[in-house]
């Protein structure tokens, strides 16, 4: 066992355009670091935490990171030990990149490293869940599952957190802007409609099917033709401004599709190639900029390695 640990766990793109609540994926930065250490007084405390404007309360019950890492202690049976973390918010709040799964996410990472990784990340996946329902109440893993296992992510049941690993063809990168302006996930809901027709369905079931099998077969093609959202990006486009300008900017750079990152009101495009991904966070940005819109683009390609140690 260390006494020591220090964690990175990274921002997540949730839905990818058409597989709303059921398909994420990891990028390379930003992301959260946690540190963990053995202390000798008994039980958990958040020592520090950094990055978050004052926003974060330090009381275990209400802090994603903290409630996932007592989660995980109590299923190691080391809900005695003496343990402190640091938390460090280097990414924004409500940006749709899966701030507080990013957090939830080091919490338990940093633990089982902290204990010789006792358990698999697949088996401390539960955890991270609890901690993000902590911020947002709802137990769901396209943020969290992505962020803590890496690479694609099916979610096929979020109740028994039936998830599965999708390919990642060589060359698929993404490219993200975050703009700064505010979103609550809790108004990107509210302006969802509750009824879905027929063709809608039809339509985004194939797109969801094809990306799938693009994926499976590296038909990059496919892959940007399945990026079409007929069902959530139309409701939640006018909620981010100058969408459409900044999506046509991503397609004419070379984007194999692009849509609304999680509830926005970050936008993400996936493409064929690194340079290609850079030109198109640029082109984005530029867009955002325009318009004297704040923003951060990133270039990466699909973090297959999830959160991770990175000291000891």
């Amino acid at each position: 066992m260390k006494n020591e640990v220090r964690v990175f766990a990274p921002a997540t793109v949730a839905n990818v355009a058409v597989g709303f609540d059921i398909l994420g994926f990891a990028i390379n930065a930003p992301g959260d670091e946690v540190v963990a250490r053995r202390v000798d007084t008994p039980g958990l405390r958040i020592k520090t935490i950094s990055g978050d404007g004052g926003k974060l309360p330090y009381e275990v019950d209400k802090n994603t990171s903290g409630f996932a890492a007592r989660c995980l202690l109590q299923q190691l049976g080391k809900e005695e030990s003496g343990v402190e973390l640091e938390i460090h918010k280097k990414m924004p709040f409500g940006s749709g990149l899966g701030s507080s799964a990013a957090s939830a996410a080091a919490g338990v990472m940093a633990v089982n490293a902290l204990f010789g990784m006792p358990v698999s990340k697949a088996e401390s996946l539960h955890c991270a869940v609890l901690g993000e329902q902590v911020a947002d109440g709802a137990y769901h893993a396209d943020n969290v599952a992505p962020s803590l296992l890496g690479g694609i992510v099916l979610i096929r049941s979020n109740k028994g957190l039936d998830i599965r690993h999708l390919p990642v063809p060589a060359e698929l990168h993404a490219a993200v802007v975050y703009p700064e302006v505010s979103i609550l996930t809790k108004d990107a809901r509210e302006v969802l409609s509750p009824t879905v027709s027929l063709q809608q369905s039809i339509q985004q079931s194939g797109n969801l099917a094809g990306l799938m099998v693009g994926l499976y077969e590296a038909d990059y093609a496919l892959i940007g033709r399945c990026l079409e959202d007929v069902i959530i990006e139309p409701q939640r486009a006018q909620l981010i401004p100058h969408f459409r300008q900044v999506k046509k900017a991503a397609l004419e750079a070379g984007a194999l599709g692009c849509s609304i990152s999680g509830a926005g009101p970050s936008v993400f495009a996936l493409c064929r190639g690194a340079a290609t991904a850079e030109a198109v966070a640029a082109s984005m940005s530029r867009v955002f900029r325009e318009h004297n819109i704040p923003n951060h683009p990133y270039a990466s390609p699909i973090n297959e390695e999830g959160a991770k140690i990175i000291t000891a």
